[in-house]
C-alpha cells in the first residue's frame, strides 16, 4: 500500500501512447454509443424532473477540478431543489463523511425524482458530455469542488494527477460507505494500476453495481 503522509508526494507512473489513445478511443465510442442509446432514458428523467419540481432547470452544471487542478463545468441531472447551494451552508455540520467530502444520508435539498435518480446513478448520465468534450474519462477518480480541494494535502492532491472520471474505483468500491481517507488510497490505486483492461473491467463491475442502490444517496 502507498504510504500515508501528508507532505508525500509521488508521480504517477506514465501510460504509453497507445494505451492513452486506446482508453481516449474507448470513452468517446462508448459516451456517444450511451448518449444514443439512452436517448429515452435521457428524455424520460428530464420530464420526470420538470414535473417534479417545475422551478429548477433540467441539468445541473458545477465547478468541479480536473487533471492538475484545471477547472471545468460538470454537468449532470438536477437531483435537488432549485436553490440547493443556499441552503448548504445551513447544513454543513450534518456532514456523516470525514474528509473533504459533503455527505448526508437524508439531505433535505434533494427532490422526489432526484433520490430515485441518485439511487440508479441516472443523475450522472449528462457527463457523457463531459466525456465527449474531453474533461473527463469513463473511469478515474471522481472530480472534487474547488473548495474540497482546498483542504487537501500534498499527497491528497494526487487524485488530480490523471483525467478524472465518471466511475472508478470508489463507486464499485463502496461509495458512500467509504470515507475521504480510504477513497483516496483507492484513487491512487487506480493511478498506479490503470490500464485499458482496468478501465473496462471497472465498467462492467459499474454496471452490476448500478443495480444495487443500497450503497447510493
Amino acid at each position: 500500500m502507498i504510504s500515508r503522509e501528508a507532505d508525500m508526494e509521488l508521480e504517477a507512473p506514465r501510460i504509453s501512447l497507445q494505451q492513452g489513445l486506446a482508453k481516449r478511443l474507448l470513452d468517446v465510442s462508448l459516451a456517444a454509443f450511451g448518449m444514443i442509446f439512452l436517448l429515452p432514458v435521457f428524455l424520460l428523467v428530464a420530464v420526470s424532473i420538470k414535473l417534479d419540481d417545475p422551478k429548477g432547470k433540467v441539468f445541473f452544471q458545477q465547478t468541479r477540478v480536473g487533471k492538475n487542478g484545471k477547472t471545468f463545468k460538470m454537468y449532470k441531472f438536477r437531483s435537488m431543489v432549485s436553490n440547493a447551494d443556499q441552503i448548504l451552508n445551513h447544513i454543513l455540520h450534518l456532514n456523516e463523511i470525514d474528509g473533504a467530502m459533503f455527505k448526508i444520508k437524508d439531505d433535505p435539498r434533494i427532490t422526489r425524482v432526484g433520490r430515485f435518480i441518485r439511487r440508479t446513478s441516472l443523475d450522472e448520465l449528462p457527463q457523457f458530455i463531459n466525456v465527449l468534450k474531453g474533461d473527463m474519462s469513463l473511469v478515474g477518480p471522481r472530480p472534487p469542488l474547488p473548495r474540497e480541494v482546498e483542504t487537501y494535502t500534498t499527497y491528497e492532491r494526487q487524485r488530480l494527477q490523471v483525467i478524472p472520471g465518471c466511475t472508478g474505483l470508489w463507486q464499485v468500491s463502496g461509495r458512500n460507505n467509504i470515507d475521504f481517507k480510504a477513497m483516496v488510497e483507492l484513487d491512487l490505486k487506480y493511478i498506479n494500476q490503470r490500464s485499458i483492461w482496468f478501465d473496462i473491467k471497472l465498467i462492467f463491475r459499474t454496471i452490476s453495481v448500478m443495480f444495487r442502490t443500497k450503497d447510493a444517496y
